[in-house]
């Protein structure tokens, strides 16, 4: 027998749970970040169905399901909480007084161009509060985002990306939210004597030389690769760092050549010892975006970290 819902009747309360749980997919996370026992935010999920005359979820897997009535009443529940906390408390943080300290994960190229800025920034509107970079060593941060290991991680992530618009155009809304900070590209990076620093860098020539791959995870098949994998062909990797850093110094005392952004190269300080090339090949423009998880998008402290993140990066390609 169907339930017409009776909205003068129905806790309010059991929403945030509701909230939470199709934010997370899954009754322990929503537990924790309710501050909430996993039986009590089952029996408000029961609850609710009763109220509803919905399943709401299903068992999935690790986690849970939503049914297509809850896909439909989500998205107006979480705006409806969110304005709600908004209007309840507004601007609570206060830059000037503050003493938060802030978990950001980028790579040392990223780190190079944001960081100056967002110095410049504490100094000027936030002298108590504090930030850490952590080494970015994934290209798929969501984990350390949902387990709070890190507030924003910044970096090129275009599978994540691209899952998070798959989700959105079936309908749910991600657990995880972007904002593009800044773009640039690939260049060809060797030492200025190099044999291959006089005339074209044709693809032939391009493959024959010995290659270095900054990979942050330690993987030795990057970009570069899979774009080259396109074409059915291959380069020798014969060396993998983890940082921007590390290549420009190994590039200019071998006849190694690496890819580093464009705009890295000055800040590498090195400038004036690399030989420039466009790549013999397509590849796409790299696109430098802050990832975080959406639960935290409303609090007024990360609210004002995102909008640094972007005065910074403003900043830096002004």
């Amino acid at each position: 027998m169907s339930v017409t819902p009776n909205f003068r009747t129905l806790d309010l309360n059991l929403l945030r749970v509701f909230d939470q749980v199709m934010a997370e997919r899954n009754l322990t996370r929503a537990a924790r970040n309710l501050a909430m026992t996993q039986p009590a935010v089952s029996n408000a999920l029961n609850r609710l169905r009763e109220g509803l005359g919905d399943r709401l979820v299903t068992r999935s897997g690790y986690g849970v399901e939503p049914t297509p009535r809850a896909l439909a009443l989500w998205p107006a529940i979480a705006d409806a909480l969110r304005q709600l906390e908004s209007a309840i408390t507004p601007g609570d943080f206060q830059a000037s007084t503050a003493t938060n300290t802030f978990t950001l994960a980028m790579a040392d190229a990223t780190a190079a161009m944001l960081m100056p800025g967002l110095v410049e920034i504490l100094e000027r509107d936030a002298p108590g509060v504090s930030m850490r970079t952590v080494p970015l060593t994934t290209r798929d941060p969501r984990r350390l985002l949902d387990e709070g290991q890190i507030d924003v991680a910044v970096g090129f992530f275009p599978a994540v990306l691209a899952d998070l618009t798959a989700q959105a155009q079936a309908g749910s809304i991600p657990a995880f939210d972007h904002q593009r900070l800044y773009e640039g590209e690939y260049v060809c990076v060797m030492r200025k004597d190099h044999p291959l620093a006089s005339g074209p860098m044709t693809l032939k020539r391009y493959l024959s030389a010995r290659h270095m791959l900054v990979s942050f995870s330690g993987r030795p098949f990057g970009f570069m690769d899979e774009a080259l994998a396109s074409l059915n062909e291959t380069r020798r990797v014969v060396l993998t760092v983890n940082q921007f850093f590390t290549a420009g110094r190994v590039v200019v005392n071998s006849d190694l050549l690496t890819v580093l952004p464009r705009h890295f190269v000055e800040a590498t300080g090195r400038a004036d010892q690399f030989a420039l090339r466009e790549l013999p090949f397509e590849v796409a423009p790299v696109h430098v975006d802050a990832l975080w998880i959406r639960r935290m998008g409303q609090r007024s402290d990360h609210a004002w970290l995102r909008v640094a993140l972007d005065a910074a990066a403003k900043e830096a390609f002004s």
